[in-house]
């Protein structure tokens, strides 16, 4: 062999390099194309369509129809299955022999009865390997079915992957045979392209760089891609250089596999189930092929115990359930995470966080023996709420996983090993990884970015690198494997860990079709609550709804006195004011005999000759001017306007929404420079509700030629708050609606509520860290307060907001047209409210106002006749304490235990005594998992507990209740 010469042209030799290796270039005699060698067409192929995705069992009995490569199939959202009989030729016994199949979709091999693979071209998984080595007595006929879904991993989006689906949108089958695969080949191919990647990822001035394009070009001479032969001497000059390790102090990756599938998102939940089957059988296939690897399993919603997801694996493909649970029993399937999806991290309320955690680890603890107590994945959520160190604390988990901090286009976050510390104190330490993807190939420049990105040098010499494809599924494959463990520890490159981890995630944006589904199951919800809310009422009162009487109901911590609308008989409605105590119940006559007393003031209502109304109920005063906008809000007590001078509130404002892609995800700064207010016409101001227990005066808004509102603005007796009941129709395209209200109040921090809790968020933009938070998310309430005054907004359904300056905002509704071109079109209702206040918002009730708002009393059938007197299950000395949640608790014998969460909403340290009115046999502390603590049983006195709190900290109490008397 002729000596390579002393000086080599780098880019001539890089470019030799990618030629030897490439599928475009020279296939006819480079070494790409000796990956596969002998081939033959399968012996028989048929197949059938259907819209529905059926059963294997009653899949395999249906009507085949003879089938050829080439032949198209469809439309969207429908299944194509072929039957695929094959006949490996005798020649090729000693040989490892694929079944290779490309089309278009979603594939997954089933074979006798199971499935065995998922197939699809997007996540580089086109052949199915029949044997490793073909042996003499092997069968040479068999059949398969190929199961292949109508959708690509990212669903079947028109133009983008974005865009609403293709409902026209036909697939073909380009490729279908049986051919020999060339193990040896397949590594020579990983060999030099890593080699490749570390020559141009370490560049010209590095030596070691040199080293692997040098040690790339000698493998091109020696090897010829014609004789197998010359093959282990090229494979020896690799693992040379591969072999040259790392010191002791280079940076250690811990490569974790990944299949991070949305559980609806650009699909169906229907096709989710599916895409679990296609990607869990095949990170099976791996572990088994690779079991020197342990597979860590998130059980998020979608390609990895997600619990939900499970559940749907475990109904639909029970063998491959029972094969997770027994890679499960080996240690090589491991389940992280925690919780039943990878919920939103802004939305939910804090209890229906707990309960994500609660049924997941529940679930888990009964599929695979044990619960996930080591660490939470959240990759890729759009938010992270402060309270969530605190939740996961109560959980026993000290560890928090997350990629989507890196999704900033302004700020860049500063750290990527940390110590995040919750609103109440707790603390668990955090990773993002700094490869800022979770959707890596393994490669070498994916390698190197994770080291540079590393905010940590010095501090912290570990991090996670997440590869595998995701969001629609699929995971990582065997040439991911086989680069990372080629990688493991090499001279120049990090570090000796690859631990495969498949998770799944769920996000809040999704085609027409999963937005019909997620309302059905809404609605199965509301009738399902509607019969338990009519069974409890005839249990709190011992018998059966009869046709006389009401029974109302708070379901809330204080007592609560206010304006009800009762029916009446014929199908009218009556206003009485009604005073109901904590957490219980008080008996209303019929209707008809209803005398409202007035403790309080009436509400008065004047409208002035050019259209403007006032509503005055003693504590409040609201103007409006001709087109319903309000121009003035009075503190009576004080005589304090909480309406900026010259300015008006109430108003709608319109904006352009057009973001750089990410059609229904972002919100760009840019949107504010083209704010227009939508103005009304005078006139259109009408009173309603003339006063005494009510007042109220509505209006009409065109908001554009396609969208209208109708509002009532309402003042009851003795309320704190003007409410604004709103009904749009909603008929635009990238456009944003909010409402503004400008304050006369001045402060550089507007205060919003978060689950369990509140923070503080600047209302000025300084800094980019605080211009990047033109938009933020807030629960029932925000408030804007200086010393000894403030208003509040809130509100029973919108999560947008901002205060800016001193103008409060509440975003209403958006239009966007990808991935859903219906979504938030057509009509709406939902109601906000203004709350001036006097001194801080925590003495003055905004906290407890918020919820009334979001928890109006319920008028039940009450039997015949009602009960005599009110009665209540739990009351609480301190205002700072809220009683979020009482339910019954998971495991409870004869239904006699109960789990009250509680949690401090002032910030503040405070003791605090819970009242009970039943039957408690004992009171125990317990965590969110419900698990007793052994030292926190409490001391009953007096059908009272004594409770003491730390700033935001989050109780749960199990009640055990005295059994029945015989």
């Amino acid at each position: 062999m002729a000596a390579a010469p002393a000086l080599k042209h780098w880019r001539t030799t890089v470019e030799r390099v990618e030629k030897f290796v490439s599928p475009l270039y020279f296939t006819d005699c480079n070494l790409r194309g000796r990956l596969f060698g002998a081939s033959c067409p399968v012996a028989a192929l048929s197949s059938f369509l259907t819209p529905d995705r059926l059963p294997y069992q009653e899949a395999v009995q249906r009507d085949f129809r003879p089938a050829q490569v080439g032949c198209s199939f469809g439309p969207t959202w429908w299944t194509c299955w072929f039957r695929v009989e094959l006949t490996i030729p005798e020649a090729w016994v000693g040989q490892e022999v694929h079944l290779c199949w490309e089309s278009d979709g979603e594939g997954l091999v089933w074979r006798d009865g199971e499935p065995v693979q998922g197939l699809t071209k997007e996540g580089k998984k086109t052949s199915y390997v029949l044997t490793d080595r073909l042996g003499e007595r092997d069968p040479r006929s068999l059949t398969l079915y190929v199961e292949v879904a109508c959708n690509g991993l990212l669903g079947a989006g028109k133009g983008s992957i974005i865009a609403a689906p293709d409902p026209e949108k036909m697939f073909q089958l380009s490729r279908a045979e049986l051919a020999v695969f060339h193990r040896d080949v397949h590594m020579l191919l990983v060999d030099l392209e890593l080699l490749l990647g570390i020559a141009k990822g370490l560049g010209k001035d590095n030596q070691r760089s040199f080293q692997a394009l040098y040690t790339a070009n000698q493998m091109v001479n020696v090897c010829d891609p014609a004789q197998p032969e010359t093959f282990p001497v090229a494979q020896a000059l690799a693992s040379r250089f591969f072999g040259q390790r790392g010191g002791e102090s280079q940076h250690t990756i811990h490569a974790t596999g990944h299949c991070h599938i949305d559980t609806a998102w650009l699909w169906p939940f229907k096709e989710t189930m599916r895409k679990c089957a296609r990607s869990w059988v095949t990170a099976l296939q791996l572990m088994e092929r690779n079991p020197e690897f342990i597979f860590a399993c998130s059980q998020l919603p979608s390609t990895c115990p997600q619990a939900q997801q499970l559940e749907w694996v475990k109904n639909r493909y029970p063998g491959l359930h029972s094969r997770l649970q027994e890679f499960a029993r080996r240690g090589q399937f491991v389940p992280v995470g925690g919780t039943w999806v990878e919920m939103d991290g802004n939305l939910p309320s804090g209890e229906a966080m707990v309960r994500q955690f609660l049924q997941g680890q529940n679930f888990f603890l009964q599929e695979f023996g044990k619960m996930c107590s080591e660490q939470f994945w959240l990759p890729d959520t759009f938010g992270y709420s402060a309270q969530l160190p605190q939740i996961m604390h109560g959980c026993g988990i000290r560890r928090f996983l997350t990629q989507k901090l890196s999704w900033n286009l302004v700020n860049s976050f500063p750290h990527h090993t940390f110590f995040w510390e919750g609103l109440d104190g707790s603390r668990v330490l955090v990773h993002f990884p700094p490869g800022d993807s979770y959707g890596m190939q393994g490669s070498v420049e994916e390698v190197l970015k994770t080291v540079a990105n590393n905010r940590d040098k010095g501090r912290a010499n570990h991090s996670a690198f997440l590869f595998g494809f995701g969001d629609g599924g699929g995971g990582p494959t065997q040439t991911m494997l086989d680069r990372l463990k080629r990688l493991s520890n090499t001279d120049g490159l990090p570090r000796l860990l690859l631990l495969n981890q498949f998770h799944d995630v769920v996000t809040g944006s999704c085609i027409q079709i999963v937005a019909e589904e997620a309302m059905c199951h809404y609605e199965d919800i509301r009738s399902h609550g509607n019969t338990l809310l009519s069974t409890a009422a005839a249990a709190l009162c011992a018998g059966e709804p009869g046709p006389e009487g009401l029974l109302i109901v708070n379901t809330l911590p204080w007592k609560r006195t206010e304006v009800m609308a009762l029916p009446k008989p014929g199908g009218a409605h009556s206003l009485a004011l009604v005073t109901v105590p904590s957490m219980g119940y008080a008996p209303v006559p019929p209707p008809t005999s209803l005398q409202p007393l007035l403790p309080q003031q009436p509400v008065f209502v004047l409208q002035e000759t050019d259209g403007s109304v006032t509503l005055d109920n003693g504590i409040i005063r609201v103007k409006l001017d001709p087109t319903g906008r309000l121009t003035s809000l009075v503190l009576v007590a004080s005589g304090r306007e909480a309406i900026a001078e010259g300015a008006v509130g109430n108003q709608f404002v319109l904006f352009d929404d057009v973001p750089l892609y990410w059609d229904a995800w972002d919100v760009m700064d840019y949107h504010l420079e083209t704010r227009k207010p939508v103005l009304g016409q005078a006139g259109t101001l009408a009173v309603g509700t003339e006063g005494g227990l009510r007042g109220s005066a509505w209006f009409l808004l065109q908001i554009s030629p396609n969208s209208r509102l109708s509002q009532e603005v309402v003042l009851d007796v003795g309320c704190p708050y003007v409410r604004f009941h709103t009904e749009v129709h909603w008929h635009e395209a990238h456009k944003f609606l909010k409402v503004e209200f400008p304050a006369r109040v001045r402060s550089s921090q507007a205060t919003y509520e978060i689950q369990f809790g509140h923070l503080q968020r600047p209302t000025h933009y300084n800094t980019s860290w605080d211009w990047a938070r033109f938009e933020v998310w807030a629960h029932r309430w925000m408030d804007l307060s200086e010393h000894g005054f403030g208003l509040a907004l809130l509100n029973d359904c919108k999560y947008g907001a901002s205060v800016q300056g001193s103008v409060l905002s509440l975003s209403l509704l958006r239009a966007p047209k990808a991935p859903d071109a219906t979504a938030d079109m057509g009509r709406h209702e939902f109601t906000y409210a203004l709350m001036p206040h006097k001194g801080s918002f925590q003495d003055a009730g905004v906290i407890q106002a918020a919820y009334s708002l979001n928890f109006p009393l319920l008028a039940l059938p009450a039997p015949s006749p009602a009960p005599a007197t009110s009665w209540s299950a739990f009351s609480l000395s301190s205002p700072a304490v809220v009683l979020e949640t009482v339910k019954q608790a998971e495991s409870s014998p004869q239904r006699r235990s109960l789990v009250l969460r509680l949690y401090e909403a002032h910030g503040s340290h405070v003791d605090c005594w819970l009242h009970l009115s039943l039957p408690v046999q004992e009171a125990i502390l317990c965590d969110l998992l419900e698990r007793p603590d052994p030292a926190g049983h409490l001391p009953l006195r007096d059908s009272r507990l004594k409770l003491t709190f730390s700033p935001f900290q989050v109780l749960s109490l199990l009640l055990v209740l005295q059994p029945p008397p015989h």
